[in-house]
């Protein structure tokens, strides 16, 4: 269904595990272990520390992530990342943090054209699926594509996105 295209990695085996940023996210980590190995997550890991969503995310879960890469950071206005570190704006941190956090485990095939995705933080994104792979819709009309699918957790699996989603508050 997915990676037709090419434009994106999946596995059905998560014993194997996925590459992403240069590390093999494996089924015998934690999300957060995982994403800690990935040169390309060095700023959500900086986020979901900042925002103390550490322990939450090595909890038992199951979560499904869809993971910002830092070039999907870089695209927020300039400055904004920076803002959202300082400790006066861990409540708006933690908000844009758990919407791209859905409970329960979806694996890329149970994610289907159409379908409304309930966030930890509350709201909904929308999934779009085309001959080209898979898009998030988010709560502001924004856009996100998922490059890596399938990365399998002990507590979750994550997708990885290529720009922030935002909720609507």
């Amino acid at each position: 269904m997915m990676g037709n295209g090419g434009s994106m990695s999946t596995t059905t085996s998560g014993s194997e595990g996925v590459m992403v940023g240069g590390a093999m996210m494996t089924a015998n980590k934690d999300i957060v272990d995982n994403a800690a190995g990935s040169a390309d997550h060095t700023t959500l890991v900086a986020a979901v520390k900042a925002a103390g969503l550490v322990e939450t995310l090595k909890g038992t879960g199951p979560f499904t992530v869809f993971a910002p890469t830092n070039g999907a950071f870089d695209k927020l206005p300039a400055g904004t990342v920076a803002s959202l570190l300082t400790p006066e704006m861990k409540p708006t941190l933690t908000k844009i943090l758990t919407y791209h956090v859905v409970p329960g485990r979806l694996m890329a095939a149970d994610l289907k054209n159409g379908q409304m995705l309930t966030t930890v933080e509350g709201e909904t994104l929308t999934v779009m699926v085309d001959g080209s792979g898979v898009m998030l819709k988010d709560a502001k009309g924004g856009m996100s594509k998922v490059t890596i699918a399938n990365a399998v957790s002990s507590n979750g699996v994550t997708h990885v996105i290529d720009t922030v989603l935002m909720p609507a508050k």
